[in-house]
């Protein structure tokens, strides 16, 4: 009795401690707490107004069905796919929401390679004349792509099968939208938009203590109230808990690769710059000792073509000495 007693206080207080620990708000760019706040029956209202800001205008999903997030090949053996969300429209319109926490060399290959998957299953038996219905992947990326370093206001990234003569969307059924979030920088006072305040929402939610005053919609309120971690239970605390642990080690270790990997860069941009600069002193040693040689030389009296025959220099190098 005893015992069972001091593991539930023990139990109590590790809960209390992990609480000390963490935000007011779940980190959405945890595993668990993505898939918490937007891939989970009782929160889906919030995966569906994400997802029409993002679409901005084009269309209005009125209605969502999340899909099971593990998908597999055609034999045992084909790879799988493992989605952060997945859902249905009310026209059976797939969408792939995936949180990358970090860049991967293949990332853009494995984007395309996941929407294989809702596209191959359309594919119906029978006399099926191969007409698809519309898939979305959504990429919210914590990091920026290589080729787009120094364009800090490009960050929302639309994909399209597209001629590339006339310049035009080739096909409309097929679309990927990547959200590069570390330039979103925009200020609470800056936000004019629905996707201004949900890009805000996502980027900022760890760090915030209230619920910010320019985000009043009905849909926000909601949000951040599912959003406290106070409210979870202990079980879904310790996995959040888990999740964000695995987080911040794994943004400890890309932090830590990335001072190495620039402290080496210097290292060795100084290495090459002072092996340059002394090939370039030798260099111009060697020129200096030629001329030399050719003033003593001229001085002597000998003809140009001679000089210039043991010096290396030209004959009208010479006559300028």
């Amino acid at each position: 009795m005893l015992s069972a007693f001091l593991c539930t206080f023990a139990t109590e207080l590790i809960y209390f401690d992990m609480e000390e620990l963490t935000g007011r708000y779940i980190n959405p760019y945890t595993d668990y707490g993505f898939k918490y706040l937007f891939g989970t029956e009782p929160n889906k209202e919030f995966t569906l107004a994400l997802i029409n800001a993002l679409l901005r205008g084009k269309e209005v999903i009125k209605s969502l069905t999340l899909l099971p997030t593990e998908q597999l090949g055609d034999t045992q053996e084909d790879r799988r796919a493992v989605f952060d969300v997945y859902c249905e429209n009310e026209k059976g319109d797939k969408i792939i929401i995936e949180m990358q926490k970090a860049d991967q060399q293949y990332f853009k290959d494995r984007s395309i390679y996941y929407s294989s998957f809702p596209i191959r299953q359309q594919g119906l038996k029978g006399s099926w004349r191969f007409g698809l219905k519309a898939v979305y992947t959504i990429g919210i990326l914590d990091f920026v792509f290589d080729e787009d370093q120094d364009d800090e206001e490009y960050y929302h990234h639309v994909v399209k099968l597209m001629d590339v003569k006339k310049k035009e969307v080739f096909y409309d059924n097929l679309t990927y939208i990547y959200l590069e979030m570390p330039k979103f920088k925009k200020t609470e006072a800056e936000l004019d938009s629905l996707f201004d305040k949900w890009l805000y929402a996502l980027k900022n939610l760890p760090k915030l203590l209230e619920r910010p005053a320019a985000l009043q919609e009905r849909i926000f309120k909601k949000f951040f109230d599912v959003a406290e971690t106070a409210n979870l239970s202990k079980e879904e605390f310790a996995k959040y808990f888990e999740s964000e642990k695995v987080y911040y080690d794994m943004d400890g270790a890309f932090r830590t690769a990335t001072a190495k990997g620039l402290a080496q860069g210097i290292a060795q941009g100084m290495a090459q710059g002072m092996a340059k600069g002394l090939a370039q002193g030798i260099e111009q040693g060697r020129e200096e000792s030629k001329r030399e040689n050719a003033s003593r030389m001229k001085a002597l009296g000998l003809t140009p073509d001679v000089i210039a025959q043991v010096t290396g220099l030209s004959e009208e190098e010479i006559k300028q000495l």
